[in-house]
């Protein structure tokens, strides 16, 4: 079995400085900041599905120019460094002691999400990642399906965690169950729409889920 995590919002506490790195970002290109509950409803979208929600009718110059602000923002030096949740890191080890494979599907970029992980030291410890900018963006199960594909996985030996409605529809389009997590960006009553098969409050919960047997 494979367990398939997001990982903004659901394994590492980063919402807050994405929420602000972009509104720097836009004041930097001299545009209006969209407001915090905006910016924490796109978490998890690829980066440019998530400019095209938040300012709409951009020009293709101006939304390259704010990707480009955002992303040297964000992995700036001075930065304070993204950590994962409390709890994150032993629940993953243990499952991996379960004998369960781990895999990353994420909305990041594949020089965003390495980076983290080379500073986590993670680099080597998900058995494959796979994020918006190399595929198609959530909610489209193309990340889903590439990953059972890489690992020979039917949708049955299959969970996905996360913390957005994106996450969640990205598995039922896929075929696969998931699990949603309460303390992301979306509220529980949007995690419950698509129905998952828990909704916890903690990673540590994950170990008890039948679902895992």
């Amino acid at each position: 079995m494979i367990i398939i995590f997001d990982w903004d919002g659901t394994l590492c506490d980063s919402v807050e400085q994405i929420v602000a790195t972009m509104q720097e970002a836009a004041i930097e290109l001299s545009l209006e900041p969209p407001a915090q509950g905006d910016i924490r409803n796109i978490v998890g979208l690829g980066l440019p599905q998530a400019m095209s929600k938040l300012f709409p009718g951009l020009d293709d110059a101006s939304a390259t120019a704010l990707t480009l602000a955002y992303s040297r923002i964000y992995s700036a030096p001075e930065r304070p460094p993204t950590a994962l949740f409390a709890g994150a890191m032993e629940t993953l080890l243990e499952l991996r002691e379960r004998g369960l494979e781990l895999a990353v599907a994420t909305g990041k970029s594949r020089r965003g999400l390495d980076r983290v992980l080379g500073s986590l030291g993670l680099a080597e410890f998900f058995e494959v990642t796979r994020c918006a900018d190399e595929t198609q963006s959530k909610p489209h199960p193309q990340m889903l399906l590439e990953i059972m594909a890489s690992r020979g996985k039917a949708s049955g030996e299959v969970l996905m965690v996360g913390d957005t409605e994106y996450d969640l529809e990205m598995a039922n389009h896929a075929r696969v169950r998931s699990v949603g997590v309460s303390f992301g960006v979306h509220s529980r009553e949007r995690l419950a729409r698509h129905q998952p098969l828990a909704i916890i409050d903690d990673l540590a919960e994950l170990l008890d889920l039948a679902a895992l047997g």
